[in-house]
């Protein structure tokens, strides 16, 4: 090989190395925390029906369901089972529980006997293609809400899997939808309990 062939192939090889670390499997760092709300003193948690922005119409269900349970198994927290949350909406009759005012908040927190209520938006579930590959990909906003006053006390995204350099250059199609949507809930967890 020539030495102009290997002057080129190294800066090409350093850029191809630079950018497959930036893989769209790791979690998007978006985070809010109220200084002044102590976290400590959440009770019972509110789970609103999730916001859903996707093609596939029941990703929503599916993602607050997964986020119910693995907030309840953290044990830090007890979580109104969803059956409650919609008993509450029905009778304030509460026109967007997906997006509440805030004075909604307050009233329905009384409602159900809530410390927090937390709302959240799917953005993106589902397969997405790069060329050739496909592969799964869960992109989740979740933001909470303090009982007394309907404030926002802490907000966080997270976007988990997607296709990869590696899934490009060597197939394969990531993770299937259940672990992709486990590592994102995993993240948000993680912001929302400090680790």
């Amino acid at each position: 090989m020539s030495g102009r062939r290997k002057g080129f192939l190294f800066p090409v090889l350093l850029v191809f190395l630079t950018f497959a670390g930036c893989s769209p499997r790791s979690g998007v760092r978006v985070n809010y925390v109220d200084p002044n709300m102590d976290f400590a003193s959440i009770e019972n948690v509110a789970v609103m029906p999730f916001s859903n922005l996707t093609r596939e119409m029941h990703a929503s269900d599916r993602v607050r369901d997964v986020f119910m349970t693995m907030l309840q198994a953290t044990g830090a927290v007890y979580v109104i089972p969803a059956g409650e949350v919609r008993r509450g909406i029905t009778r304030m009759e509460m026109a967007n529980p997906m997006a509440p005012a805030p004075e909604e908040v307050v009233r329905f927190a009384k409602i159900v006997d809530a410390s927090v209520v937390i709302t959240g938006t799917v953005r993106e579930y589902g397969d997405v293609r790069s060329g050739t590959t496909t592969a799964n990909l869960v992109s989740l906003s979740l933001q909470m809400m303090e009982a007394q006053t309907g404030r926002v006390v802490w907000s966080a995204s997270s976007t988990q899997g997607g296709v990869t350099t590696t899934d490009r250059l060597f197939g394969g199609g990531g993770d299937p939808m259940d672990p992709v949507t486990q590592k994102a809930i995993n993240d948000l967890l993680d912001k929302l309990f400090g680790k």
